[in-house]
């Protein structure tokens, strides 16, 4: 690929530029010209250290690259989180191989981002710069001279600098640079350790050389247990260790996404903080775990969400923070954002919104759970049997709807949320795990599909419409072929005319109205390959899933959402929901079909 697929004529790259590492902790975001644009430090929630990404002048960055004119190709090293990038120049050829360390126990105590850089033809010169940025402008980086060399502190942040086959200089009094030629066989680190507010450890370069391979061992150990030999499986499993990433290993919470702000539109005005852990999410991250044998992860995601219900309960909430705790407000912040389009927040709205599909989303981790041969306490079997309780009463309230809507509605798909609720507690007392009555849960999951199919039904569209009254229509209604609400006539007559009205080539849109507001959901596609898949249309779900399975970057990562003509990628990124949602549609037409 030509450098110029990272040219910055306004500081800013292409979404698409980006390869993402990370140590279960948190996340780097790598752009094709070798920056590091993104890094949170010490977690993926903390102010993030190098924020390039949305501040080009001041977020700060970890640059490396060739001082003459380079094309770059890179890949994943095989089953792993570790970026390969190889550049070519006119004078040679060299690779940087970029791991965020991990140790022989686990992650780190400490962020290390280690950058080994391997001579392979000829001769390259590299600059490289090390320059932290001001947290989304709330501090001032400066650089400290201490016994032990320069180092960078920014707001309780210390980050030390250490090089191997060349030498650091101070830049300014906020950065450290340096430059360094390769000859073929030889090899170069460029190694940033960190720590927030507590004693740092300077690494010893052979140390850190060995760390890079160590990390591509331990990933490589884990895509080991990752059992999975269906139908495009390089995707599945790619999609699978991207989401291995936007896990947090301490507690068990997956993130939404790896970033905040990054804009659902060219326009501005949709730019949302998901570094949060949605109930949804880790709903559809136990559906593939458990596909995929991943007993650790599951059994950490599951507790994980136990503990967060139990000690903020007893109401669900959308989203808690990645420790656990209920999200505090938004607050914006007066950086530019992404190519100048603001608003730049820590924090999401949607925090005290009431979602009825929470229910749905809850009941769909125990089923799961449960149904892969594992075993409710009793305690669990009580807090359930109350939600199941509380879901009788709340379906017939509105809600904000899935999409975190301002307007609050009788939407469509959160009445199949709470009908997949009730359907699963059923199932549950059938089993024996949890108590109550399962009588009632029954009677009022019959009485919710009676409702849906009385009010949010429409003869003359032919299709589930957003919520009664209105013909407008919602793609996520999708969700409920594989949900089991329904998988006949009515959902695949839903699906075309959804496709007709929001498709845009094999994408589709939120619902209706967003295409004047925001670029397709790439979700939603992929629940559209799925939906097929459940309505007995498997030729149709094939050839949709394999246009799909294409339109990642050049490394398999998706974002949020693409623009549906360019396929510029839009929204936060590495997005859980996105790579979720191509794991399951995958399992869900292995499955369906018996490819």
């Amino acid at each position: 690929m030509d450098s110029a697929a990272a040219h910055r004529p306004d500081g800013y790259v292409d979404l698409r530029s980006y390869g993402a590492i990370g140590d279960g902790r948190t996340v780097a975001l790598i752009a094709l010209d070798g920056s590091v644009d993104w890094l949170p430090i010490p977690t993926l929630a903390s102010p993030p250290i190098f924020a390039r990404l949305l501040d080009a002048e001041n977020g700060g960055a970890i640059e490396l690259a060739p001082t003459e004119p380079f094309t770059t190709a890179r890949r994943y090293v095989t089953g792993t989180n570790v970026l390969e990038t190889t550049f070519t120049t006119d004078s040679g050829v060299a690779s940087v191989t970029d791991a965020l360390v991990t140790g022989i126990a686990g992650r780190l105590p400490w962020v290390e981002i280690a950058r080994r850089i391997d001579g392979l033809r000829g001769s390259v010169k590299f600059r490289w710069r090390v320059a932290p940025g001001t947290r989304l402008g709330t501090a001032s980086p400066w650089l400290d001279d201490t016994t032990h060399g320069a180092v960078l502190r920014v707001d309780g942040v210390t980050l030390a600098v250490r090089g191997l086959g060349h030498e650091a200089r101070r830049s300014d009094d906020r950065a450290i640079r340096g430059s360094f030629t390769t000859s073929e066989g030889g090899r170069q680190l460029l190694t940033v350790v960190g720590v927030a507010d507590e004693p740092l450890h300077l690494p010893d370069a052979g140390n850190v050389d060995r760390g890079i391979d160590r990390t591509v061992d331990n990933w490589r150990a884990w895509s080991r247990e990752f059992n999975y030999d269906g139908p495009w499986s390089d995707a599945v499993q790619r999609s699978a260790l991207a989401l291995k990433l936007l896990i947090f290993s301490s507690t068990g919470a997956i993130a939404a996404a790896a970033t905040t702000s990054l804009p659902e539109s060219l326009r501005g005005s949709k730019n949302w903080d998901y570094r949060f852990a949605w109930v949804r999410d880790l709903a559809y991250t136990v559906t593939a775990l458990t596909r995929f044998g991943l007993r650790e992860e599951t059994q950490g995601s599951v507790s994980w969400l136990l503990r967060t219900i139990r000690a903020h309960g007893p109401d669900l909430h959308v989203f808690y923070t990645l420790d656990g705790a209920i999200a505090e407000g938004v607050v914006t912040h007066d950086v530019p954002g992404w190519r100048d389009i603001g608003p730049v927040v820590s924090g999401n709205p949607a925090r005290g919104q009431l979602q009825l599909g929470v229910y749905g989303d809850l009941f769909d981790v125990m089923r799961r759970y449960v149904e892969a041969g594992n075993l409710l306490d009793a305690e669990t079997g009580r807090l359930l049997a109350s939600v199941a309780d509380a879901t009788c009463d709340a379906w017939r309230k509105r809600d904000h709807g899935m999409w975190e809507l301002p307007e609050v509605n009788h939407y469509t798909s959160s009445k199949m949320g709470c009908w997949s609720a009730l359907d699963s507690a059923v199932r549950l007392s059938e089993l024996g795990q949890i108590p109550g009555s399962a009588a009632r849960w029954r009677s009022e999951r019959d009485a919710i599909r009676a409702w849906i199919d009385e009010n949010c039904w429409s003869e003359e569209r032919g299709a589930y419409v957003f919520y009664p009254g209105t013909t407008e229509l919602d793609a996520s209604v999708l969700l409920h072929a594989p949900s089991g609400f329904d998988r006949g006539e009515r959902m695949s007559s839903t699906i075309d005319v959804l496709r007709e009205e929001l498709g845009a080539g094999p994408l589709l849109y939120r619902y209706s109205g967003a295409q004047a507001e925001e670029a397709t959901f790439v979700s939603c596609a992929f629940w559209t390959a799925s939906a097929l898949a459940c309505v007995g249309r498997a030729e149709e779900a094939i050839a949709l899933m394999d246009e799909l399975v294409g339109l990642g970057n050049d490394v398999g990562l998706y974002a949020e959402m693409m623009d549906a003509d360019s396929l510029a990628f839009m929204g936060n990124f590495p997005q859980a929901l996105s790579h979720l949602a191509l794991v399951n549609t995958a399992i869900t037409i292995e499955e369906t079909t018996r490819l």
